[in-house]
């Protein structure tokens, strides 16, 4: 014990130190595409769906989570085209059975209902497993 009263209780969070830390931190960062997207996503008002901000995936952050549904939203920007680091995170992602559904900033910004109509198109089954048109990929997870 020390003088001031009793030792700080230990936590009992399954997290990683500094996860939560993180997480907070990179919703403060969040661009304006993902901060306009949320306004769609949050509170289940997608069809009830309930979606998570910044989710911790193994050493991964996803922009937006769907647990339940196991579906990962990401909102790019032109830095994360042909990334090399995203090719590795996203094999992460889906071998922990996640499906991954990633649009540009510039879509979420122009096009956001139509962006929103592809998650419920995703989350009902409707959207082929493997999906690339250039500006909407989604690729489902692995179920091994």
């Amino acid at each position: 014990m020390t003088e001031g009263g009793p030792p700080p209780p230990k936590s009992c969070s399954r997290r990683k130190p500094g996860t939560t830390e993180r997480a907070r931190a990179l919703r403060w960062q969040e661009n304006s595409a993902e901060g306009l997207l949320w306004q769609e996503l949050r509170g289940r008002q997608l069809a009830g769906f309930q979606f998570t901000r910044q989710f911790p995936i193994g050493p991964y952050f996803a922009d937006f989570c769907c647990r339940k549904s196991k579906l990962v939203v990401e909102v790019d920007g032109s830095q994360h085209a042909d990334s090399e680091h995203d090719r590795r995170r996203d094999l992460f992602i889906r071998s922990a059975g996640y499906a991954i559904l990633r649009f540009w900033n510039g879509d979420v910004l122009k096009h956001r209902t139509a962006v929103c109509e592809s998650i419920l198109a995703t989350l009902s089954g409707n959207l082929p497993a493997e999906t690339d048109h250039g500006d909407l990929r989604f690729a489902a997870g692995r179920h091994d």
